[in-house]
C-alpha cells in the first residue's frame, strides 16, 4: 500500500511511536512538511529515522494513523535601539497513532518539494527474513 512518508525522524519519536504511544511532533523540515501537510486526518503515514536521500527497498519504519493536523506560526522580535528584527516560522503539528511496523517495498516519490511516498507492507514481529 502506498503512504506518505516522513524522513529524518529521530530516535526518539521512533522509539516511542515503537512503544505504541500516541505523539505529537512539531515538522519544520520543508520536505516533512510538505507531506504532512498533505496528509489528512485518518490517514495513515510512513515514519522512518532514514533521510529522504537513503530511503529504499527494505527500509524500515513505521505506520501511524494521523490523529490531529494544525498549522502554526510563530513570530520572534529581536530588537534594540539600533535594529527590529521580525521573523515567521511556519511548523506543522501532528499527532499521531502508532499501528505497525514496516518495510519499504519500492519509493514512488522522492523529489524536491514534493511529499516523499512509498509502497511498503507490515513486518509482523515474528518475520526473520
Amino acid at each position: 500500500m502506498e503512504y506518505v512518508a516522513l524522513t529524518g525522524m529521530s530516535e526518539r519519536v521512533i522509539s516511542e511511536l515503537r512503544n505504541h504511544h500516541a505523539l505529537t511532533i512539531e515538522v519544520r523540515s520543508p520536505p516533512n512538511f510538505f507531506a504532512a501537510y498533505k496528509s489528512n486526518v485518518g490517514e495513515f503515514i510512513f515514519i522512518t529515522h532514514l533521510s529522504s536521500d537513503d530511503l529504499r527497498g527494505g527500509s524500515m519504519g513505521i505506520i501511524a494513523k494521523v490523529l490531529k493536523h494544525q498549522v502554526i506560526t510563530h513570530r520572534m522580535i529581536q530588537s534594540n535601539d539600533i535594529y527590529y528584527e521580525e521573523r515567521e516560522m511556519t511548523l506543522l503539528r501532528i499527532q499521531l497513532e502508532p499501528r505497525f511496523i514496516a518495510r519499504v517495498l519500492r519509493v514512488t516519490s522522492n523529489q524536491i518539494c514534493k511529499a516523499a511516498k512509498v509502497d511498503a507492507e507490515e513486518m509482523p514481529f515474528f518475520d526473520a527474513r
